[in-house]
């Protein structure tokens, strides 16, 4: 079982700032930036509605697609339906409540903005691996003692699902605790100008925001 990947949250989506020129008096690239991570991570749609004009469904579905992209590292899986439907909720859960703060954009001579964005990475997967280790190699030895003792050898389908299971359990209950974070990490953006005068964050500042917002560390 991989540490990261299938145990992972992914959340990457593509940020198109599809606000044009002519649409407001000058470009927020703030604000903008803001209201696609609200949109994003957390569904808050108003503001997003607001600077694009998309509709409350078209809004929405961003944050449906991103969840949708995370539950795809499940789908090799197999899971039960109420297995999987019970990780997309804690994913949800964990989305909304990740910690960041858009500081002040600068803009240079092309039009291009570069802003900064602190980052307070939760590190719910780092801090719990311990114990799923530990607990993982519980069931294990109980499945051993109980098929020694004449018991039926669980298919590996069964063993896996009880597995996410107690990962599962250990996820809910930390976040029932209190979602642990970690230190602000601050991630330089850039919001660039195109022809049309549309913007758009390059993939790759998408991506580091996204890795920074969940760490994925776990202990070596």
């Amino acid at each position: 079982m991989s540490k990261k990947g299938k145990l992972s949250v992914v959340l990457l989506m593509t940020m198109i700032l599809t606000l044009l020129g002519g649409c407001i008096k000058k470009f927020d690239a703030g604000g903008y930036t803001k209201a696609i991570l609200d949109v994003s991570y957390k569904n808050k749609t108003d503001q997003y509605i607001k600077l694009t004009g998309a509709s409350k469904e078209e809004a929405e579905k961003i944050f449906e697609k991103n969840m949708d992209t995370t539950m795809k590292g499940f789908e090799a899986l197999n899971f039960p339906d109420e297995l999987e439907n019970k990780f997309r909720e804690l994913f949800e859960v964990l989305s909304k409540n990740v910690k960041y703060t858009v500081g002040e954009a600068v803009e240079d001579k092309k039009g291009n903005f570069t802003l900064d964005v602190s980052i307070k990475p939760i590190t719910i997967f780092g801090d719990t691996y311990g114990e799923f280790q530990k607990q993982a190699k519980a069931y294990a030895e109980k499945v051993s003692n109980d098929v020694l003792n004449g018991a039926e050898m669980p298919s590996d389908e069964t063993m896996q699902n009880n597995v996410y299971e107690i990962y599962y359990d250990i996820l809910k209950n930390t976040i029932e605790s209190g979602i642990p974070y970690g230190e602000a990490e601050v991630v330089t953006v850039h919001i660039n100008k195109s022809d049309g005068n549309v913007y758009e964050i390059p993939k790759e500042d998408v991506k580091t925001l996204h890795d920074k917002m969940i760490s994925q560390n776990t202990p070596k």
